[in-house]
Protein backbone atom coordinates (compact mmCIF):
# COMPACT_ATOMS: atom_id res chain seq x y z
CA UNK A 1 0.00 0.00 0.00
CA UNK A 2 1.48 3.34 -1.09
CA UNK A 3 1.98 6.00 1.63
CA UNK A 4 1.07 8.76 -0.81
CA UNK A 5 -2.32 7.14 -1.39
CA UNK A 6 -2.82 6.87 2.38
CA UNK A 7 -2.01 10.58 2.68
CA UNK A 8 -4.77 11.35 0.17
CA UNK A 9 -7.13 8.99 2.00
CA UNK A 10 -6.53 10.81 5.31
CA UNK A 11 -7.16 14.18 3.71
CA UNK A 12 -10.53 13.03 2.36
CA UNK A 13 -11.45 11.38 5.68
CA UNK A 14 -10.73 14.63 7.51
CA UNK A 15 -12.22 17.02 4.97
CA UNK A 16 -15.20 14.78 4.07
CA UNK A 17 -15.00 15.88 0.44
CA UNK A 18 -12.69 15.68 -2.57
CA UNK A 19 -12.52 19.45 -2.88
CA UNK A 20 -11.58 19.98 0.77
CA UNK A 21 -8.87 17.32 0.49
CA UNK A 22 -7.67 18.87 -2.77
CA UNK A 23 -7.19 22.25 -1.10
CA UNK A 24 -5.02 20.69 1.62
CA UNK A 25 -3.02 18.57 -0.81
CA UNK A 26 -2.95 21.15 -3.61
CA UNK A 27 -4.46 18.66 -6.03
CA UNK A 28 -7.54 19.02 -8.19
CA UNK A 29 -10.60 17.07 -6.92
CA UNK A 30 -10.61 14.76 -9.94
CA UNK A 31 -7.07 13.62 -9.14
CA UNK A 32 -8.03 13.06 -5.51
CA UNK A 33 -11.00 11.00 -6.64
CA UNK A 34 -8.83 8.82 -8.89
CA UNK A 35 -6.39 8.21 -6.07
CA UNK A 36 -9.20 7.14 -3.74
CA UNK A 37 -10.61 4.81 -6.39
CA UNK A 38 -7.16 3.27 -6.84
CA UNK A 39 -6.79 2.73 -3.10
CA UNK A 40 -10.22 1.12 -2.92
CA UNK A 41 -9.21 -1.24 -5.72
CA UNK A 42 -6.01 -2.13 -3.87
CA UNK A 43 -7.83 -2.81 -0.58
CA UNK A 44 -10.78 -4.53 -2.24
CA UNK A 45 -13.28 -2.60 -0.13
CA UNK A 46 -15.21 0.67 -0.38
CA UNK A 47 -13.59 3.17 2.01
CA UNK A 48 -16.15 5.97 1.70
CA UNK A 49 -19.93 6.21 1.44
CA UNK A 50 -20.65 8.93 -1.13
CA UNK A 51 -23.66 11.20 -0.60
CA UNK A 52 -24.72 14.77 -1.43
CA UNK A 53 -23.46 15.69 2.05
CA UNK A 54 -19.94 14.47 1.25
CA UNK A 55 -17.68 11.50 1.85
CA UNK A 56 -18.32 9.52 5.03
CA UNK A 57 -16.12 6.64 6.15
CA UNK A 58 -17.38 3.11 5.75
CA UNK A 59 -16.58 0.49 8.36
CA UNK A 60 -13.53 -0.53 6.33
CA UNK A 61 -12.49 3.11 5.99
CA UNK A 62 -12.77 3.67 9.74
CA UNK A 63 -10.47 0.68 10.35
CA UNK A 64 -7.97 1.97 7.82
CA UNK A 65 -7.85 5.45 9.40
CA UNK A 66 -6.24 4.03 12.54
CA UNK A 67 -3.40 2.44 10.56
CA UNK A 68 -3.05 5.39 8.19
CA UNK A 69 -2.58 7.76 11.14
CA UNK A 70 0.03 5.44 12.63
CA UNK A 71 1.85 5.51 9.27
CA UNK A 72 1.57 9.33 9.23
CA UNK A 73 3.10 9.56 12.69
CA UNK A 74 5.90 7.17 11.73
CA UNK A 75 6.73 9.26 8.66
CA UNK A 76 6.77 12.41 10.81
CA UNK A 77 9.08 10.80 13.38
CA UNK A 78 11.39 9.62 10.62
CA UNK A 79 11.48 13.03 8.98
CA UNK A 80 12.31 14.72 12.26
CA UNK A 81 15.05 12.20 13.02
CA UNK A 82 16.69 12.80 9.65
CA UNK A 83 16.35 16.55 10.05
CA UNK A 84 18.07 16.44 13.43
CA UNK A 85 15.45 18.52 15.27
CA UNK A 86 16.50 17.44 18.77
CA UNK A 87 18.07 20.78 19.72
CA UNK A 88 15.62 23.29 18.28
CA UNK A 89 11.97 23.12 17.33
CA UNK A 90 10.85 23.80 13.78
CA UNK A 91 7.88 23.34 11.49
CA UNK A 92 4.23 24.31 11.78
CA UNK A 93 2.04 23.43 14.75
CA UNK A 94 -1.59 24.51 14.98
CA UNK A 95 -3.17 24.98 18.41
CA UNK A 96 -6.94 25.04 18.80
CA UNK A 97 -8.41 26.78 21.82
CA UNK A 98 -11.59 28.42 23.13
CA UNK A 99 -11.38 32.14 22.46
CA UNK A 100 -10.84 33.17 26.08
CA UNK A 101 -7.66 31.10 26.27
CA UNK A 102 -6.70 32.06 22.72
CA UNK A 103 -7.08 35.79 23.31
CA UNK A 104 -5.75 36.26 26.83
CA UNK A 105 -3.30 33.41 27.50
CA UNK A 106 -1.84 31.85 24.38
CA UNK A 107 -0.34 34.98 22.73
CA UNK A 108 2.23 35.52 25.49
CA UNK A 109 2.94 31.81 25.86
CA UNK A 110 3.37 31.19 22.13
CA UNK A 111 5.45 34.32 21.63
CA UNK A 112 7.86 33.07 24.31
CA UNK A 113 8.13 29.66 22.61
CA UNK A 114 8.76 31.33 19.24
CA UNK A 115 11.52 33.52 20.68
CA UNK A 116 13.26 30.44 22.05
CA UNK A 117 12.72 28.45 18.84
CA UNK A 118 12.74 30.86 15.88
CA UNK A 119 12.31 28.06 13.32
CA UNK A 120 8.90 27.06 14.65
CA UNK A 121 5.62 28.33 13.23
CA UNK A 122 2.79 28.41 15.77
CA UNK A 123 -0.81 29.02 14.67
CA UNK A 124 -3.67 29.67 17.09
CA UNK A 125 -7.15 28.65 15.98
CA UNK A 126 -9.67 30.48 18.20
CA UNK A 127 -13.08 28.87 17.87
CA UNK A 128 -16.12 29.11 20.16
CA UNK A 129 -16.65 25.36 19.88
CA UNK A 130 -14.85 22.08 20.46
CA UNK A 131 -11.86 21.62 18.15
CA UNK A 132 -12.06 18.39 16.12
CA UNK A 133 -8.61 16.80 16.28
CA UNK A 134 -9.76 13.78 14.28
CA UNK A 135 -10.23 16.05 11.27
CA UNK A 136 -6.89 17.70 12.00
CA UNK A 137 -8.42 21.11 12.58
CA UNK A 138 -5.45 21.46 14.92
CA UNK A 139 -2.46 19.46 16.11
CA UNK A 140 -3.07 20.26 19.78
CA UNK A 141 -6.20 21.50 21.48
CA UNK A 142 -7.02 23.27 24.72
CA UNK A 143 -10.37 22.13 26.13
CA UNK A 144 -12.51 22.95 29.17
CA UNK A 145 -13.78 19.36 29.46
CA UNK A 146 -11.78 16.20 28.80
CA UNK A 147 -13.11 14.41 25.69
CA UNK A 148 -14.90 11.15 26.40
CA UNK A 149 -14.02 9.36 23.16
CA UNK A 150 -11.23 9.08 20.61
CA UNK A 151 -7.62 7.90 20.56
CA UNK A 152 -6.45 10.95 22.46
CA UNK A 153 -4.04 11.88 25.22
CA UNK A 154 -5.49 14.27 27.81
CA UNK A 155 -3.45 16.17 30.40
CA UNK A 156 -4.73 18.62 32.96
CA UNK A 157 -3.11 22.01 32.44
CA UNK A 158 -4.43 24.07 35.33
CA UNK A 159 -7.52 25.29 37.15
CA UNK A 160 -8.70 28.84 36.51
CA UNK A 161 -11.25 31.05 38.24
CA UNK A 162 -14.19 33.24 37.28
CA UNK A 163 -16.25 35.82 39.16
CA UNK A 164 -19.21 38.11 38.66
CA UNK A 165 -17.97 41.53 37.53
CA UNK A 166 -19.20 44.95 36.54
CA UNK A 167 -17.72 48.17 35.22
CA UNK A 168 -16.81 50.58 38.05
CA UNK A 169 -18.68 53.50 36.46
CA UNK A 170 -21.72 51.29 35.91
CA UNK A 171 -21.67 50.12 39.53
CA UNK A 172 -21.23 53.67 40.83
CA UNK A 173 -24.35 54.78 38.94
CA UNK A 174 -26.56 52.08 40.50
CA UNK A 175 -27.57 51.08 44.04
CA UNK A 176 -25.13 48.76 45.84
CA UNK A 177 -25.34 45.07 44.90
CA UNK A 178 -25.25 43.11 48.14
CA UNK A 179 -26.87 39.78 47.24
CA UNK A 180 -27.75 37.56 44.31
CA UNK A 181 -31.33 38.87 44.50
CA UNK A 182 -30.01 42.32 43.56
CA UNK A 183 -28.58 40.95 40.28
CA UNK A 184 -32.08 40.46 38.90
CA UNK A 185 -32.49 44.23 38.58
CA UNK A 186 -29.53 44.47 36.17
CA UNK A 187 -28.94 43.44 32.57
CA UNK A 188 -26.76 40.32 32.37
CA UNK A 189 -23.96 39.71 29.88
CA UNK A 190 -23.18 36.13 28.93
CA UNK A 191 -23.16 33.35 26.37
CA UNK A 192 -25.99 32.96 23.88
CA UNK A 193 -27.74 30.05 25.63
CA UNK A 194 -28.24 27.81 22.59
CA UNK A 195 -24.64 28.33 21.45
CA UNK A 196 -22.94 27.10 24.62
CA UNK A 197 -20.70 24.31 23.31
CA UNK A 198 -19.65 22.89 26.68
CA UNK A 199 -21.63 22.48 29.90
CA UNK A 200 -18.70 23.97 31.84
CA UNK A 201 -19.45 27.33 30.17
CA UNK A 202 -23.05 27.52 31.34
CA UNK A 203 -22.76 30.21 34.00
CA UNK A 204 -26.22 31.80 33.82
CA UNK A 205 -27.72 29.86 36.71
CA UNK A 206 -24.81 30.94 38.91
CA UNK A 207 -25.89 34.58 38.63
CA UNK A 208 -29.49 33.96 39.65
CA UNK A 209 -30.64 35.56 36.35
CA UNK A 210 -33.12 33.89 34.03
CA UNK A 211 -31.98 35.43 30.73
CA UNK A 212 -29.03 37.07 28.99
CA UNK A 213 -29.60 40.68 27.94
CA UNK A 214 -26.38 41.06 25.95
CA UNK A 215 -25.12 37.76 24.61
CA UNK A 216 -22.30 36.47 22.45
CA UNK A 217 -20.60 33.16 21.75
CA UNK A 218 -17.27 35.02 22.15
CA UNK A 219 -15.63 35.72 25.51
CA UNK A 220 -13.93 38.78 24.02
CA UNK A 221 -17.24 40.28 22.91
CA UNK A 222 -18.74 39.61 26.34
CA UNK A 223 -15.81 41.43 27.93
CA UNK A 224 -16.45 44.30 25.52
CA UNK A 225 -20.09 44.51 26.63
CA UNK A 226 -18.98 44.63 30.26
CA UNK A 227 -16.35 47.30 29.61
CA UNK A 228 -19.04 49.44 27.98
CA UNK A 229 -21.21 49.25 31.09
CA UNK A 230 -23.66 46.83 29.52
CA UNK A 231 -24.46 45.13 32.80
CA UNK A 232 -23.09 42.37 35.00
CA UNK A 233 -21.49 39.14 33.88
CA UNK A 234 -19.16 36.26 34.66
CA UNK A 235 -15.59 36.89 33.56
CA UNK A 236 -12.32 34.98 33.74
CA UNK A 237 -9.99 36.33 36.41
CA UNK A 238 -7.12 36.04 33.92
CA UNK A 239 -8.93 38.41 31.54
CA UNK A 240 -9.47 41.18 34.11
CA UNK A 241 -5.97 42.72 33.80
CA UNK A 242 -6.94 43.49 30.18
CA UNK A 243 -10.04 45.37 31.38
CA UNK A 244 -8.86 47.35 34.45
CA UNK A 245 -12.16 49.18 34.93
CA UNK A 246 -13.96 45.91 35.66
CA UNK A 247 -14.21 44.83 39.27
CA UNK A 248 -15.35 41.65 41.00
CA UNK A 249 -18.57 41.73 43.02
CA UNK A 250 -20.37 39.26 45.30
CA UNK A 251 -17.18 37.21 45.64
CA UNK A 252 -18.57 35.51 48.77
CA UNK A 253 -21.54 34.24 46.74
CA UNK A 254 -20.10 33.56 43.26
CA UNK A 255 -16.65 32.05 42.77
CA UNK A 256 -16.28 29.51 39.97
CA UNK A 257 -13.42 27.13 39.23
CA UNK A 258 -12.92 25.51 35.86
CA UNK A 259 -10.07 23.54 34.27
CA UNK A 260 -8.08 23.65 31.05
CA UNK A 261 -6.92 20.39 29.48
CA UNK A 262 -4.34 19.75 26.77
CA UNK A 263 -5.65 17.26 24.21
CA UNK A 264 -3.65 15.61 21.44
CA UNK A 265 -3.59 12.45 19.35
CA UNK A 266 -2.26 9.53 21.38
CA UNK A 267 0.40 8.73 18.82
CA UNK A 268 1.70 12.29 18.70
CA UNK A 269 3.25 11.88 22.15
CA UNK A 270 5.94 9.80 20.42
CA UNK A 271 6.78 12.61 18.02
CA UNK A 272 9.50 14.58 19.76
CA UNK A 273 8.52 17.96 18.34
CA UNK A 274 4.89 17.55 19.39
CA UNK A 275 5.85 16.25 22.83
CA UNK A 276 8.20 19.17 23.45
CA UNK A 277 5.70 21.79 22.33
CA UNK A 278 3.06 20.13 24.50
CA UNK A 279 5.31 20.40 27.55
CA UNK A 280 6.11 24.04 26.78
CA UNK A 281 2.40 24.81 26.50
CA UNK A 282 1.66 23.06 29.79
CA UNK A 283 4.28 24.97 31.73
CA UNK A 284 3.64 28.25 29.93
CA UNK A 285 -0.12 28.24 30.43
CA UNK A 286 0.17 27.28 34.09
CA UNK A 287 2.55 30.17 34.68
CA UNK A 288 0.46 32.65 32.69
CA UNK A 289 -2.81 31.84 34.46
CA UNK A 290 -1.05 32.21 37.81
CA UNK A 291 0.58 35.50 36.79
CA UNK A 292 -2.62 37.13 35.52
CA UNK A 293 -4.82 35.89 38.36
CA UNK A 294 -2.35 37.31 40.87
CA UNK A 295 -2.96 40.76 39.36
CA UNK A 296 -6.70 40.74 40.12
Amino acid sequence: MDWDDLRVFLAVARGESLSAAGRVLRLDPATVGRRISRLEEDTGAPLFARSPQGYGLTEAGARLVVHAEEAEQAVTRGTEALAGTTSGLSGQIRIGAPDGCANFLLPRVCAAIAREHPEIELQIVALPRIINLSKREADLAIAVSPPATGRLTVQKITDYHLHLVGDRDYLAAHPPIRSLEDVAAHPVVGYIPDMIFDKELDYLSETGADRVTLGSNSVSVQLGFLREGGGLGIAHDFALPFAPNLTKILTDFISLTRTFYLVRHAGDARIERMARVGELLLSGLRAEVARLEALT
